[in-house]
């Protein structure tokens, strides 16, 4: 007799629940010498005896065991495989997390990410597509090959081919042919020469973003990725994006730290030349020829800008005359150059010039302009000129050059004998003349236009008459103009009474104590604006003896 294959199953199936004949007509299909009917309506364990094969002496309960042994086994085996996957795939991993961390520069990061995703997934390529932000492309930092340089030169726009897709949506994606995909692009494969069957794509997330794609292309051995194999791929995306974003942001930190010191080195170089271009300025100031006995101070203040203190006595005449006039002056630059100046040399024996003048600006395009200004007074100054002609040349060559800025200047030339000061004013701020008796007398005159506004401007010549004892004291607005740290201003008024109090101090002292009286002023706020003072004196106990001299001191 014969048994079919169903009845081996059905026990299995029910998983050895009772059942009974019936209600399943699997034993009608059984014909031996204990008849189906003998089984109609009773468990199965109630016709245990009925054998399996007739003649075998094997009953349905043996059979029943068998299946059982079968189907522990079986399950067994299944979550022996399951869990040999589970494991390789956490070696592999951890072979990859190994891989990532032992390089923190970008360029051996990417090589060692596509090495290693090739590998493990046993593809025989493997590419890393940067994301780049700003212009919403996607770019090749790395390319192996005879041809690497021509795929680095390629970009994919968002959205442009697989890998364009991915990076735009962020979604993983598994193709069995890529060249029937509606999303595949061709632009790399034809550049490499290189043909592409099948191919995974995840996408690289750091906080949310995805900054690039991994993609392993053409399977080994002419099989297909699987389902399994993108998840893996995505196992591997997640440690490479940390190691991949700590890469980029040690290659920021590397940009930054050359980035500052090449700013260091070029400050460092800057200052170097600043420091030469304040040294050629200070140069530029009197230094003692061609006027004689002058004598020159230079001060270093705490924050090492030069502070320029130059006091000049007054001339020896010739046939023995004793010194007649006292020049002293002192300026400190905002910046380590400025556009503060001040000049004075003799034009005759008889006759001083002097000058202090203020360009608009600062820094190193104020000394340049102040250079070429003071460069042309020198030139230009001649004996028998006055103050308003020198003005007028000075002016018209500076027009030409068509700057922005400008200079306000006062200029005058002192005859040290007769007291007589011929002066003109582009537009500088008011001078003071200390009287003998301490009085304070504004020195007004017709003001012109700053030199370098306007062309062909007609400067005007006044007078000033000046007594042995007097004092004429010429300064920039960045005396009157300094702030405290309230933006307040120190003004003329303090100006007028600091110099009050002159009568009473030193000549060499007197510049020195008001630009003290400023900086106490000031409280610490940051010098905004150039400095500059010039003082000149006929001194009262040094005139020549002779009956003109004492007519005119009278």
């Amino acid at each position: 007799m014969k048994m079919y294959a169903k009845c081996l199953i059905c026990p299995v199936s029910a998983r050895f629940s009772p059942f009974t004949a019936r209600k399943r007509k699997l034993w009608q299909q059984y014909r031996g010498p204990r008849s189906y009917r003998k089984a109609k309506g009773k468990s199965i364990w109630e016709v245990k005896g009925m054998e399996l094969l007739p003649g075998t002496g094997y009953g349905i309960v043996g059979l029943l065991l068998v299946l059982a042994l079968a189907a522990g086994w079986w399950h067994s085996h299944q979550k022996r495989r399951e869990a040999d996957y589970e494991l390789s795939r956490t070696l592999q991993l951890f072979e990859v997390s190994v891989e990532m961390n032992s390089t923190i520069h970008k360029q051996d990061l990417l090589h060692k990410i596509m090495e290693t995703s090739a590998r493990v997934m046993n593809a025989e390529a493997s590419s890393v597509i940067l994301v780049d932000t700003e212009r919403s492309e996607l770019y090749f930092e790395v390319a192996i090959g005879d041809k690497g340089d021509e795929v680095q030169e390629i970009r994919l726009k968002l959205g442009e081919g697989i890998a364009g897709w991915v990076a735009e949506t962020g979604k993983s994606v598994k193709i069995d042919d890529a060249s029937q995909d509606p999303r595949w692009s061709s632009k790399v494969a034809k550049t490499v020469d290189y043909t592409t069957r099948n191919l995974l794509c995840v996408p690289i997330f750091s906080k949310g973003a995805v900054i690039g794609v991994l993609q392993v292309l053409n399977k080994r051995d002419g099989a297909r990725f699987t389902d399994k194999d993108l998840r893996l791929l995505e196992s591997i995306a997640s440690p490479t994006a940390v190691s991949l974003e700590n890469a980029m942001l040690y290659e920021a930190l590397q940009r930054s730290i050359q980035a500052l010191k090449t700013t260091v080195e070029a400050k460092e170089r800057m200052e170097s030349e600043l420091r030469i271009a304040q040294q050629i300025q200070l140069g530029l100031l009197p230094s003692g020829s061609p006027v004689r006995n002058f004598e020159t101070e230079v001060v270093m203040d705490d924050a090492g800008i030069g502070t320029s203190a130059t006091s000049a006595l007054p001339s020896e005449q010739t046939g023995g005359e004793k010194r007649l006039v006292d020049v002293h002056s002192i300026i400190r630059p905002a910046r380590e150059v400025g556009g503060d100046f001040f000049d004075y040399f003799w034009v005759s024996d008889k006759e001083l010039f002097f000058t202090l003048g203020d360009v608009s600006d600062k820094g190193i395009p104020a000394a340049l302009f102040m250079t070429v200004t003071m460069t042309l007074i020198r030139g230009k100054m001649k004996a028998g000129m006055t103050p308003g002609e020198l003005l007028d040349e000075v002016n018209r060559e500076l027009y030409k050059d068509d700057s922005t800025m400008f200079a306000t200047i006062f200029c005058g030339v002192l005859n040290v004998v007769t007291g007589e000061l011929q002066f003109s004013d582009g537009g500088h701020c008011t001078p003071y003349c200390v009287r003998t008796a301490g009085e304070l007398e504004p020195v007004r005159g017709a003001k012109g236009l700053p030199l370098g506004v306007m062309d062909e401007m007609a400067y005007t010549d006044n007078l000033l008459q000046l007594h042995p004892g007097d004092l004429l004291v010429l300064y920039t607005d960045g005396i009157t103009e300094a702030e405290d740290p309230g933006s307040s201003q120190y003004g003329s008024s303090r100006l007028q009474q600091q110099l009050s109090t002159w009568a009473d101090s030193p000549e060499g002292e007197r510049l020195r104590q008001l630009v003290t009286d400023v900086d106490r002023f000031a409280a610490g706020a940051p010098q905004s604006d150039d400095i500059a003072v010039l003082s000149i004196g006929i001194r009262l106990d040094l005139l020549p003896k002779t009956d003109q001299d004492n007519d005119i001191i009278e």
